[in-house]
């Protein structure tokens, strides 16, 4: 079974890091861990932390494909096995609360007093926090707060903008939240990129950023007045600084789940031309919300394309709890039953999500065939 997982950059990373997952790796608070070890432009990841899988490889855990990732059981471990001091420690967990817990906070102040630099996207900026202030200048190191929005002053409003640029733009929303659209934008964007066609990718969410994603915005930490145009600008920005054939947009939450604006603010920021929707065939209710059931796809394609000027184009699969057989018969009845392409980014070939976009947008097609001549 192809299993098409993103590489980790190695050679090319500018610095190394630990990633800090305890009791989450490979769940769904687990995410940006999860989404570090598939994919990482700015950080070479040595290793992940998790107690209740250490010893266990962190691609064989993912995707069962070992990456050489070693999970270790807590810092102590993880450095005993690194040749050197990692530049920074990331945490690597999104809970719902977005804040560290007393355990935690123990855990990253260590990390501090050891001479790594941290690496934080929780809600809670630990910047502002004194003692970790004071720890950071006691050990000449630095946070990094991956959530903290620019200043209100410089924060920009929804323009119209958009409405100019030419090249068409894709936004992966889903039926939601921790259902892996920032994975299949991922291997979208690199998919196209591969056959030609130069494509970029805008993420909207603090794991994406700390990828390393030149165009982002993290917009839960955005104030609502500003969300649309946030995400405007960057794309605006994407467009001048690469003039891309094609950008693809990272979705959060989902649009019917009613704890999420996110996926408003990104339909109506980004004006996307086209959809491609996530969705988890064995989820039965909503992440966190044990008495919210599950939209079913139809449901959300038909909301999202009611609530803007757009249209789906395809639905990918979130294959867990599933065998390839499931992913199989889900992916051929809800081709019937939808009439639209479906496919799963991570375990069926990367043409299959590839050709969901060029029967949608030949132009792009056309692009692809000129660059392979």
């Amino acid at each position: 079974m192809p299993n098409n997982v993103l590489p980790v950059l190695k050679e090319d990373a500018a610095a190394t890091a630990i990633v800090y997952c305890e009791a989450n790796f490979g769940l769904l608070d687990g995410k940006t861990a999860n989404g570090l070890v598939r994919h990482s432009e700015k950080y070479q990841i040595l290793s992940v932390i998790d107690s209740k899988k250490a010893g266990l490889d962190a691609g064989a855990v993912l995707d069962e494909k070992p990456n050489a990732i070693p999970i270790f059981s807590d810092l102590d471990d993880a450095l005993d096995h690194s040749e050197r001091m990692p530049d920074y420690f990331i945490y690597g967990m999104a809970p719902a609360t977005g804040v560290l817990s007393k355990f935690d906070r123990a855990i990253v102040l260590d990390a501090i007093s050891r001479g790594m630099n941290i690496v934080n996207g929780l809600h809670e900026f630990l910047n502002d926090d004194p003692e970790f202030a004071a720890a950071c200048k006691a050990a000449n190191v630095e946070i990094l707060d991956i959530r903290k929005p620019r200043a209100k002053n410089d924060l920009r409003l929804f323009s119209g903008r958009i409405n100019d640029l030419t090249c068409p733009r894709i936004a992966v929303l889903g039926t939601d939240c921790a259902i892996g659209k920032r994975t299949t934008a991922s291997v979208l964007t690199r998919a196209l990129v591969e056959h030609g066609i130069k494509a970029v990718m805008v993420t909207t969410g603090q794991t994406g950023k700390i990828q390393g994603s030149l165009y982002g915005v993290a917009l839960d930490a955005v104030p609502s007045q500003f969300c649309c145009g946030e995400l405007e600008a960057t794309i605006i920005e994407a467009c001048e600084g690469e003039n891309p054939d094609v950008i693809i947009i990272e979705g959060q939450g989902a649009l019917s789940h009613p704890a999420f604006c996110t996926s408003a603010f990104i339909l109506r920021g980004s004006v996307p031309d086209g959809i491609i929707l996530q969705h988890a065939p064995r989820r039965a209710h909503r992440c966190d919300f044990e008495k919210m059931k599950m939209p079913s796809p139809r449901s959300e394609i038909d909301l999202i394309e009611a609530f803007a000027d757009t249209r789906v184009i395809g639905l990918t699969i979130n294959h867990e709890d599933m065998s390839d057989m499931d992913v199989s018969n889900a992916i051929t009845a809800y081709q019937a039953k939808l009439g639209i392409p479906v496919t799963d980014a991570l375990t069926r070939p990367t043409e299959h999500l590839l050709d969901m976009v060029l029967s949608s947008f030949p132009e792009l097609e056309r692009k692809q065939i000129a660059a392979a001549q």
